[in-house]
């Protein structure tokens, strides 16, 4: 891929590596799955495939639900690499602290809201973290890296994913971060109704006691 130009690596995970990179003299994300040589190399390539090919899938059923992801422009499953759309924004996670109350309380709403419309249409982010989620210079908020998703409707997991999301503002945003994840739940009740949303609270504090009891039994 000649055409293909790195310019920067922005994260160097245990999966797969993110750079920012010239395609045809327009910026682009690359996302790259690494050999892992502990595998044996026939698995290890059915898996770097599968996952090649599942998570921009998993990005276009997003899309359908009516959330932001970046735009696919390439699978490239010899090379076990994906080419998107660049997103010129700013993440979340930066934001937070530097926005007003008021502001940050409409943005943790607006969260709350495409995740609603993720978990409506049965998509799974596996991952919401404020690291995976960029505002743009537009205002328009996207969700990515999709890349621990999936495909599911039951509310078990539903819980684990807002869970996973609540843990994330409690060690990374501690001090709103009961405020924010209220702000969520409002927004994820707009989409999935009053009713849904009591469900999905208690699922959520089951799972947070049964993580307590866990720990406890570690102690022990």
């Amino acid at each position: 891929m000649d055409e293909l130009v790195i310019l920067k690596l922005l994260q160097k995970g245990a999966e797969a590596t993110i750079s920012l990179a010239s395609w045809y003299e327009k910026k682009v994300i690359i996302k790259s799955r690494k050999i892992k040589k502990y595998r044996h190399p026939q698995l290890d390539e059915r898996i770097r495939r599968f996952r090649t090919i599942h998570e921009p899938q998993l990005i276009y059923e997003a899309k359908k639900a009516g959330v932001p992801t970046p735009t696919i422009f390439l699978v490239d499953t010899k090379n076990m690499l994906i080419i998107m759309e660049f997103i010129q924004g700013k993440q979340v996670k930066h934001l937070l602290t530097i926005l007003s109350t008021t502001e940050r309380s409409q943005l943790c709403f607006k969260i709350g809201v495409l995740v609603g419309k993720l978990h409506f249409y049965g998509v799974i982010h596996g991952d919401l973290t404020t690291s995976n989620m960029l505002l743009d210079d537009y205002g328009k908020l996207f969700f990515i890296d999709f890349g621990l998703g999936e495909k599911q409707n039951e509310l078990e997991v539903r819980g684990v994913d807002l869970h996973l999301m609540k843990r994330g503002f409690q060690s990374t945003h501690n001090k709103f971060a009961k405020d924010s994840f209220k702000d969520i739940m409002s927004g994820y009740s707009n989409v999935m109704g009053k009713p849904f949303t009591t469900n999905i609270l208690k699922k959520i504090r089951e799972i947070e006691r049964r993580g307590r009891y866990v720990e406890e039994r570690k102690l022990k």
